[in-house]
């Protein structure tokens, strides 16, 4: 009985010994299967963070919809098919970036400018003279609103995109037009009948050129030589009644140089710029070189800002000498 009971304590203190060593077995067991776990789940959330980012990608890459300057060879934003990611990509730095702020800067200056000079009241300007100037001042925000727009979005899909550049060459002609009505406003002023026959012709060659830039093909990279000749050929359509200023008030005129030299500047830039960005200078002959900074689209845009700048400098200084100034007598008033 005795050896009995000594072989069953034996047994039972061996049960309890073999117990004890499995037990911290299979709590490490468990700890590394937690681990393992954990480390599964932190994978999965890095590659959906990786999934919801985008990088840049080569000009190859790239769908055909969004191929339009082949010499910008990488640095490009992919098809973002969020409206969110896409302006989500204003803070990063692609082909777009410069594109995007320079218009978007100028677009706040010129809301700023705007404000200040038909809103401030120690300026006392004329019902009058506020809504010429605001004609330009709202040609001026709607293409530079509507380049901003285009550049941010154009990413998002191909309807978008073509979208938007529709409206971004529409603002164009709008700036084009918007511009020339107080010119020949305040150039004609004494002048009636000029004054007429030309804003009209400036109107109907701008909503023309609108219409135009609603044709299917108008936006495609082939038609960026002509898009850069319609602007430039309807932004020099200017250059007649300019002449015609010139005859009626003297060449010779310190009003009239002053005046004609600011209009000068102002095509010069605008021409310039669209030359620029039609033959696609400086990135055709340093291919890969500018495809974040300075090629030929974002120095178009600093040339359309400084156009629009140099525009409005050119007709304030005109209508104050036109409101302080001249003094318009019947027969003057009729000459055509």
């Amino acid at each position: 009985m005795r050896n009995a009971a000594r072989l069953i304590l034996a047994e039972t203190m061996a049960r309890r010994r073999r117990k004890h060593k499995v037990q911290p077995v299979e709590e490490e067991n468990d700890f590394l299967s937690f681990a393992h776990s954990a480390a599964d789940q932190a994978e999965q959330v890095v590659r959906k963070i990786i999934q919801a980012s985008w990088n840049v990608c080569h000009f190859n890459m790239l769908p055909h919809w969004l191929q339009d300057n082949d010499y910008l060879k990488h640095g490009h934003r992919p098809p973002l098919p969020s409206f969110r990611d896409c302006f989500k990509s204003i803070f990063r730095i692609h082909t777009e970036t410069g594109n995007i702020w320079t218009h978007l800067i100028g677009c706040i200056a010129f809301i700023c400018i705007g404000a200040y000079f038909l809103v401030h009241p120690t300026l006392e300007i004329q019902l009058q003279e506020k809504l010429l100037f605001g004609i330009f001042f709202v040609g001026a925000i709607v293409c530079l609103g509507f380049s901003f727009a285009f550049h941010t979005v154009c990413c998002h899909s191909e309807f978008v995109s073509l979208l938007f550049s529709k409206l971004d060459y529409c603002g164009i002609s709008l700036l084009i037009m918007c511009s020339n009505v107080p010119w020949l406003y305040y150039g004609f002023y004494c002048h009636f009948h000029p004054k007429v026959i030309y804003l009209i012709a400036v109107c109907v060659l701008g909503v023309a050129t609108i219409l135009i830039s609603f044709l299917e093909k108008f936006s495609v990279p082939e038609w960026r030589t002509f898009r850069a000749g319609l602007f430039i050929c309807f932004g020099l359509s200017g250059i007649i009644p300019a002449i015609h200023y010139g005859f009626l008030e003297g060449w010779f005129n310190s009003v009239s140089l002053k005046s004609l030299a600011w209009l000068f500047l102002m095509g010069l830039l605008y021409i310039a710029g669209a030359v620029l960005y039609a033959l696609r200078i400086p990135e055709r002959f340093f291919p890969g070189k500018f495809d974040i900074w300075l090629h030929s689209h974002q120095i178009f845009h600093l040339f359309v800002i400084s156009g629009a700048l140099v525009h409005f400098r050119g007709i304030t200084e005109l209508a104050l000498h036109r409101v302080s100034f001249a003094q318009c007598d019947l027969a003057n008033a009729l000459i055509v």
